[in-house]
């Protein structure tokens, strides 16, 4: 019988760490494609206080790290004993390449946003995707 191989912690942990902060730079991308974007909170021509553009963006931002990192580091330490099926790991590389490729089509069209503002909201994505992935993958390490 072949023994159990384990990741170490610190490796789990570094990639899901950049897979969620890549996700969550994703549905930035996407997001800001269809109008909702962090630059929004800077724009200084919106009367209101916050744009509900703005909010959904940061929500749905915060959610993609989150579930990035605490799915990344679930299926790193289940994938060194060999326990993801092999249709599971073909579903998720090709939804990996799907979302890729939606990121890769919006990024390719012209902004609309201001530069500052989007130089801003990119900024502010890439730190609140990066803090949620940590939370997510810290606590399903912390789980598991």
């Amino acid at each position: 019988m072949a023994e159990t191989t384990y990741f170490p912690r610190h490796l789990i942990l570094g990639g899901a760490l950049v897979s969620g902060m890549l996700l969550a730079l994703a549905v930035h991308m996407l997001g800001a494609r269809y109008g909702l974007d962090l630059g929004g909170l800077w724009r200084s021509d919106s009367k209101e206080f916050m744009p509900a553009g703005a909010a959904i963006a940061w929500w749905l931002i915060a959610t993609a790290g989150f579930s990035g990192g605490y799915s990344v580091a679930t299926l790193m330490a289940s994938a060194a004993s060999g326990r993801i099926p092999n249709r599971m790991r073909q579903f998720l590389i090709a939804v990996g390449v799907l979302v890729l490729a939606g990121v890769g089509q919006a990024a390719s069209a012209p902004s609309a946003v201001p530069t500052v503002a989007g130089m801003l909201g990119g900024l502010a994505a890439l730190v609140l995707g990066t803090v949620m992935a940590f939370c997510g993958a810290h606590f399903a390490l912390r789980r598991g």
